[in-house]
């Protein structure tokens, strides 16, 4: 049973200290911040097709573009054809049959790029790492004699966005070559990689996977040969229809290279019958459920699409030379000297040529639901998401939290790094110096070994480092941008306890995680989520519960 709103809570902790949680003050600095595009929020996942916001979560932003497509297309979608002929695992078996997609997460052209190996990294989930994970983030460049290596430095700015593989396909003199592989941007890529991919037109993926297993071959961006051309795809977001659509086209002959839902979108281009080519994308689009934002590379085409609900950003920007430019955030713009153009609107298609862009509108208008943990973790501090600063948003989070959620404290710190802007806003509303309490380590990678004398809270602590003489005898309030599982706030509280704080007080920038996400992101089972699980008042006890000695490691 969910706790009313507008209710402030407490719990003691050994010797004296107190965790609080609010939920007014939680909904209303969002409400408070955000009006004209609504959010969907990532805690009201009530079943696989959709994604309903809570009814205190009914928000919008600021400042967001027009939904507004211009040169409306209206295309009524068909039922999937049999394809002339299958599509086979292993290139050497194709023997010239090709017209559903070739998919190569490697190259079209027959050359061998990715010739050295990264070790994949474990992919189970550290206990201390209590956060829904983003999906991907892409980019588009257009028009620039060095867009490889301009998509090298967005995937770069990008990499929050996605840590498990990163890929770019760059078009010379009409021929497309890709390279990709596991592991960070600057593993995948070097010198010698970026001079395989010249010309004037490239896309780039970073990738957290949420549907397909994280091997070589599900690591975007995807490329495809069919009978009329080439294409290339890089896709944030996830299609909660896929299973579906992959089921339909496989009894009509389709056979798949990968597990990756964006898979799907090739084999429905490749079988459309429309022309020109952008028309095929509409065409495979309005078959399309869920989330994408997406960037698509043709021989001498950049073409960036949006679903109708905007779920994911996806922005586009120019360089100086007149280069276009997309890109999941506004900091890969930045870091490239793009300036700002708009966002894709939701339901929008761009087709950039030599010719100019043309806008298209896919699909007919809907409400917009733009997930709101873009603006509470996912998104960098200096970028521009959904047409607003996400710095200012979570500033303001926390200076709600500061006149809703008082308390009588000698320091603010933040859990690091996503916590660090609301700690700020908390502490200038409340007139309390804001200090760096705990000190995040930067270079712990997903595996590591732990010594046989059992370490308790292990994983945080590896992570996360107390400052005893910051903390030392204060009334400490800790600002975190959200609790999902509850066990690393939990985990926090005894850390900050035992590098001697007299009280704890905890804030949370959001409100509970109820539900599970299907729209792109890695979120927990519902069963997972202590909010699905707990009132406030339960919350507040299970995080600020002192273990015995039997239960401490």
């Amino acid at each position: 049973m969910e706790p009313k709103p507008n209710r402030y809570f407490q719990v003691g902790l050994v010797p004296k200290a107190t965790l609080a949680l609010s939920l007014s003050s939680q909904r209303r600095a969002l409400y408070t911040i955000l009006s004209s595009s609504s959010f969907s929020s990532m805690a009201a996942a009530t079943h696989h097709h959709h994604l309903s916001s809570l009814s205190s979560l009914k928000t919008h932003l600021l400042s967001s573009s027009s939904s507004s497509c211009h040169k409306p297309l209206s295309f009524s979608s068909k039922t999937l054809v049999k394809p002339q002929s299958i599509f086979s695992h292993s290139h050497s078996q194709l023997n010239n049959k090709i017209q559903t997609p070739n998919i190569s997460s490697n190259t079209i052209n027959n050359s061998s790029t990715s010739d050295f190996n990264i070790l994949i990294r474990d992919n189970d989930d550290d206990d201390d790492d209590d956060k829904p994970r983003e999906e991907c983030g892409v980019v588009g460049i257009h028009g620039d004699p060095e867009a490889s290596r301009l998509c090298y430095l967005a995937l770069h700015a990008l990499q929050h966005r996605g840590q498990e593989g990163a890929g770019i396909v760059a078009v010379h003199e009409n021929l497309m070559k890709s390279i990709t592989n596991v592991g960070l941007v600057s593993e995948v890529f070097n010198q010698s990689k970026l001079n395989q991919l010249p010309g004037d037109l490239a896309i780039g993926h970073v990738r957290y996977s949420t549907a397909g297993a994280n091997m070589l071959k599900n690591v975007q961006p995807f490329v495809a040969s069919y009978r009329f051309g080439s294409v290339g795809v890089a896709h944030n977001g996830n299609l909660v229809n896929y299973k579906s659509l992959r089921a339909n086209l496989e009894e009509n002959g389709s056979i798949f290279n990968t597990g990756s839902d964006t898979e799907v979108v090739l084999h429905l281009i490749a079988i459309s019958k429309k022309r020109p080519f952008f028309l095929r994308i509409v065409e495979a689009c309005e078959q399309l459920e869920g989330a994408y934002s997406m960037v698509f590379l043709t021989e001498n085409k950049l073409v960036a699409v949006r679903d109708p609900y905007g779920f994911r950003p996806l922005v586009m920007g120019k360089r100086s030379n007149g280069a276009i430019v997309f890109a999941s955030e506004t900091c890969a713009l930045d870091l490239i000297e793009a300036t700002y153009e708009r966002e894709v609107n939701p339901g929008e298609m761009l087709v950039v040529d030599k010719d100019g862009i043309q806008s298209l509108c896919l699909l007919p208008h809907r409400e917009p639901k733009a997930c709101i943990f873009e603006h509470i973790y996912f998104s960098q501090p200096n970028s521009i998401v959904f047409g607003r600063s996400v710095y200012d948003s979570r500033r303001h989070f926390g200076e709600i939290l500061a006149t809703e959620a008082p308390v009588d404290c000698d320091i603010v710190i933040a859990v690091p790094d996503s916590g660090k802007v609301a700690a700020l806003g908390y502490a200038a509303k409340a007139g309390v110096p804001y200090e760096e309490g705990l000190i995040r380590s930067h270079y712990v990678g997903r595996t590591f070994i732990e010594p046989d004398q059992k370490i308790r809270d292990f994983g945080v602590k590896l992570k996360l480092a107390p400052v005893q003489s910051v903390l030392k005898g204060k009334r400490v309030v800790v600002v975190d941008d959200s609790i999902v599982r509850g066990t690393t706030s939990s985990k926090i509280v005894r850390l900050l306890k035992e590098a001697g704080a007299k009280e704890v007080h905890m804030r949370i920038a959001s409100p509970p995680i109820i539900g599970s996400c299907y729209y792109g992101v890695d979120t927990p089972s519902s069963e997972e989520l202590i909010s699905n699980r707990m009132n406030v008042e339960q919350i507040k006890n299970f995080i600020g519960k002192v273990p015995s000695p039997a239960e401490g490691a």
